[in-house]
């Protein structure tokens, strides 16, 4: 872990860089101590600045803080950094545990037989009573549907009427 602190119009007293140093040891939990650290405190009117730059590997995090006194805004610096480091790390998590999910169902598609003869897809709908013209009127407001089921008012049984593959005329099935 390097610490880097600098001040601007405010010197960086020792008693300063030993509670920045302090607060960024309770970072070391999230990166162990592979980190680089760069404080700069500074004074703008009656509000003192702190602002902290954690850089680890590919990952930079950074919060300033404005506040009247300089060991709040320290304070409220860690705090942000601790939540975007939460954040990030349950965002890797999350993204590893999603692509071992995808490789393992991956895994699965390839160790599963093919299903064969078995019925996998049901579909319910109901059929109305109501005349072969009609139902070829329903089939057509469908275009994307090739049959349609429907119960015949002149035998009262289930029908179906299908397009041919002419897609211009229709057929019809029947029971005996």
């Amino acid at each position: 872990m390097n610490i880097k602190i600098t001040g601007k119009d405010l010197k960086a007293t020792d008693a300063i860089k030993d509670y920045v140093e302090k607060k960024v040891e309770r970072l070391v939990k999230y990166f162990g101590e592979d980190f680089d650290v760069t404080a700069t405190i500074k004074c703008e009117k009656n509000e003192q600045i702190a602002e902290i730059l954690v850089s680890v590997q590919t990952d930079t995090y950074k919060a300033v803080t404005a506040h009247k006194d300089l060991y709040a805004a320290i304070d409220k610096d860690i705090d942000i950094l601790e939540g975007q480091i939460r954040k990030t790390k349950t965002k890797r998590d999350k993204m590893n545990k999603d692509d071992s999910i995808k490789q393992k169902e991956l895994l699965n598609l390839g160790n599963t037989k093919e299903i064969e003869n078995e019925v996998i897809k049901t579909l319910y709908y109901e059929a109305k009573p109501m005349s072969i013209e009609d139902a070829i009127l329903k089939l057509q407001e469908k275009p994307q549907d090739i049959f349609y089921t429907f119960i015949n008012i002149d035998t009262n049984k289930v029908n179906v009427i299908f397009k041919l593959k002419n897609s211009k005329n229709y057929g019809i099935v029947e029971p005996e």
